[in-house]
């Protein structure tokens, strides 16, 4: 069968429970190779709430959907504070980013006490901010922001990225609604080793199956490239 659209793989899935140092429970979902050991970790952070982003966003529940899979890694997706999906609704109320660095740091904690390994932070549009803001106060490999608006993250907390320590991919539509590739060029030219990786005919929600094999492969490359190219179908054709 072709690999599209909200079709799930096998995967070992567990709802879980994020808790907050400021006393939220968050909720999410942990989806583990069936088979494998993961060689790494995807930690996502959701587009803006106020405007409809969730766990369940269409590219974070696809890698979530696919990548344990055909990638061997683990995707931990939540809400953060205030938001709802079906999978059901985070406490606390939104703060702009602010206190959001608590549901950051949780998911962080979650991941370190199950032992996942090479956690990366995947954000997308708001949660690139808070990739930004707050990735480098924990233990990653790398971020990588798809679709960053710029709106929140200051250009000195861009610019904390520059030591190296981190690696730092940056997915960029050629028609953003809020920064393409041009501009994305010069914000980020504080971070010397950040990869900017302008997409031909993208925009910022990623829509079409085209968009979403093209992001899933380029988190792929960065974080486990031995398992491209990406299959289009499961099980795997000869």
């Amino acid at each position: 069968m072709e690999i599209r659209g909200p079709r799930e793989l096998p995967a070992r899935r567990e709802d879980i429970e994020l808790h907050t140092a400021d006393g939220f429970t968050l909720v999410g979902e942990l989806a583990l190779p069936e088979t494998s050991a993961s060689v790494a970790t995807l930690v996502t952070l959701h587009p803006l709430p106020t405007a409809g982003g969730f766990m369940d966003s269409h590219i974070l529940r696809k890698a979530a959907a696919r990548l344990p899979e055909l990638a061997d890694l683990a995707v931990l997706r939540f809400n953060t504070r205030g938001t709802t999906s079906p999978r059901g609704t985070s406490e606390g109320t939104f703060d702009g980013g602010g206190a959001e660095q608590f549901d950051v740091a949780a998911a962080m904690e979650f991941v370190r006490e199950r032992g996942l390994p090479r956690p990366w932070l995947v954000g997308w549009s708001f949660g690139t901010e808070l990739a930004l803001k707050y990735g480098a106060d924990h233990d990653i490999e790398g971020i990588i922001l798809l679709s960053p608006p710029l709106h929140r993250a200051s250009a000195d907390e861009v610019a904390a990225w520059a030591g190296g320590e981190h690696r730092v991919v940056i997915l960029v539509p050629e028609f953003d609604d809020y920064l393409r590739p041009a501009e994305a060029r010069e914000r980020f030219a504080a971070i010397p080793h950040a990869q900017i990786i302008a997409v031909e005919g993208g925009k910022h929600l990623w829509v079409g199956e085209t968009q979403t094999r093209r992001v899933l492969t380029e988190i792929v490359a960065a974080v486990n490239p031995e398992a491209l190219p990406l299959p289009t179908h499961w099980p795997a054709q000869d």
